[in-house]
């Protein structure tokens, strides 16, 4: 998820700088004994905006949480840092909770950051792709997960085809891909990479996969080990409340937590700024429900979609043998939130 299109020996120097950047600026009056180490997931976006609001309200400082974040890298997910007890808190989706639980190195999702899921499959425009089905056959660019190929040509025979489609790992961002043409389509977010092709002058016809049997699910989340909820249950508690309350401002106040995320991380982050509030303006309405406090996390959720992903081989244990059956109710939590 980034406009910025620099190569990913670019992308890791800025996400290095960053790092530095944010210890360098964070407050160093918290009380010490209580700090949280925060994984990403990728360079800062609007995903993580109630992260920087929170930050930059105090919240943090206020609720005695000297928050070190660490920044996006390629060569170990927030997974590997979280269940290994490298970072204390990172941000994962529903289907690499739901992997790792499967490969034997689970991790515990604490609150969702989207009550919904948002992402789509989608084509250029002037491809003359309408449906799904006429996906058999072409050229997806993915990211690498065993998901993807089950998933994607379930949603593909949903629409009337074959579910037949070559599935290839990208190495740039797939707005990049499409636009190139090296591949036909790909699996996004609907509130930035469609937003940040929109504003590059190439639309996209999108398929948003719950409207092809992919039960609704929310992604993504904050992950924790049940070993740091263990040990640091308070730490734990207080962090999630006052994430909570970054992203509750940032529910209603669009415009200006967009503005704090811009002016949060190292000048030239973003080098198109439209592209943060317009992506804002969308995650903003779609972060929780109008009658649920942000972050809670519904059964149905942890459920269908897990099931769903069982049932059609996507979770495969550590030697790549499918798994049949997890403890569905062992991924999620909303303790820290209530």
């Amino acid at each position: 998820m980034k406009k910025y299109i620099l190569g990913l020996a670019l992308v890791l120097a800025a996400t290095a700088a960053y790092g530095v950047w944010w210890q360098t600026n964070r407050d160093p009056a918290t009380p010490a004994g209580r700090s949280v180490s925060l994984a990403l997931d990728w360079t800062p976006n609007t995903n993580h905006t109630g992260i920087y609001v929170a930050n930059k309200m105090g919240w943090y400082k206020a609720a005695g949480i000297d928050l070190k974040l660490l920044p996006y890298s390629s060569s170990v997910t927030p997974d590997q840092l979280v269940s290994s007890g490298k970072a204390d808190v990172g941000i994962s989706s529903t289907e690499g909770i739901v992997a790792d639980a499967g490969a034997g190195s689970p991790v515990v999702s604490i609150g969702a950051i989207v009550a919904h899921n948002t992402s789509v499959l989608a084509v250029r425009q002037d491809s003359g792709i309408t449906s799904p089905k006429q996906l058999d056959g072409k050229i997806y660019g993915g990211f690498g997960a065993v998901y993807e190929t089950p998933e994607i040509g379930s949603m593909i025979k949903q629409a009337g085809g074959n579910g037949d489609f070559k599935n290839v790992t990208l190495d740039v961002d797939p707005v990049e891909a499409l636009k190139s043409k090296r591949v036909d389509f790909v699996w996004v977010f609907a509130g930035w990479e469609v937003i940040q092709a929109q504003s590059q002058g190439m639309p996209l016809t999108t398929f948003p996969i719950t409207k092809y049997g992919v039960p609704d699910y929310s992604t993504p989340d904050f992950i924790t080990s049940s070993q740091t909820i263990k040990n640091k249950q308070a730490s734990i508690r207080a962090f999630m409340q006052a994430t909570a309350r970054g992203y509750e401002y940032a529910r209603t106040h669009s415009r200006q937590s967009a503005q704090i995320l811009i002016d949060s991380v190292p000048a030239g982050t973003f080098p198109d700024p439209g592209l943060i509030q317009q992506s804002q303006t969308y995650l903003s309405a779609h972060y929780q429900d109008t009658d649920r406090p942000w972050g809670i996390q519904t059964k149905a959720s942890w459920h269908d979609y897990p099931q769903f992903m069982l049932d059609h081989q996507a979770v495969v244990d550590a030697s790549g043998k499918p798994v049949s059956k997890l403890n569905l109710d062992a991924l999620y939590s909303n303790q820290f939130l209530e």
